[in-house]
């Protein structure tokens, strides 16, 4: 920030203020996962997996999480060992496995849904309601070219 002024120097303080913004989210989703036994890799796996109509092919998922297909397969172990998904023999094809999320997923889900609007709420509560608007607006338009489809109420990566 410039001294005295309160304003940001774009070429230099954004990019920091940015990433610590980004570290002290990523602390905070670390506290609010682990009373749950989750790393951020398996929340991020169990929210694509909760948002998908249908089981997914254990290939989609790691193209979703952008992974390769073995560390899909041990992101889905640690869930399936804890109760949170299955895994199913692809009827279409008998080399795929698909995987969906149990009723104990899908609580684990809604938890953690509400854990990160309580997260967002605080972490926000700084900022006016048209501050958070446009905030949403610039984050939006730099996340144009992630090639992902932005969900506002979804954080990007998780880990």
């Amino acid at each position: 920030m410039d001294s005295g002024s309160g304003t940001v120097n774009a070429e230099h303080d954004l990019p920091d203020l940015f990433l610590r913004t980004a570290r002290r989210i990523r602390r905070n989703m670390h506290a609010r996962l682990a009373p749950l036994g989750l790393t951020p890799s398996q929340a991020r796996a169990l929210r694509i997996l909760g948002r998908s109509a249908q089981p997914l092919r254990m290939t989609a998922l790691a193209e979703r999480l952008d992974i390769v297909p073995r560390s899909a397969t041990t992101v889905v172990d640690a869930l399936e060992a804890a109760g949170l998904v299955t895994r199913a023999a692809d009827p279409a094809s008998r080399r795929s496995t698909l995987v969906s999320p149990t009723a104990a997923g899908h609580a684990v889900l809604a938890r953690m849904a509400e854990d990160r609007r309580r997260a967002a709420a605080d972490l926000f509560a700084t900022l006016s309601a048209e501050q958070r608007g446009h905030l949403g607006e610039l984050l939006a338009l730099l996340d144009v070219d992630s090639g992902e489809a932005c969900d506002p109420n979804e954080p990007r990566r998780a880990g």
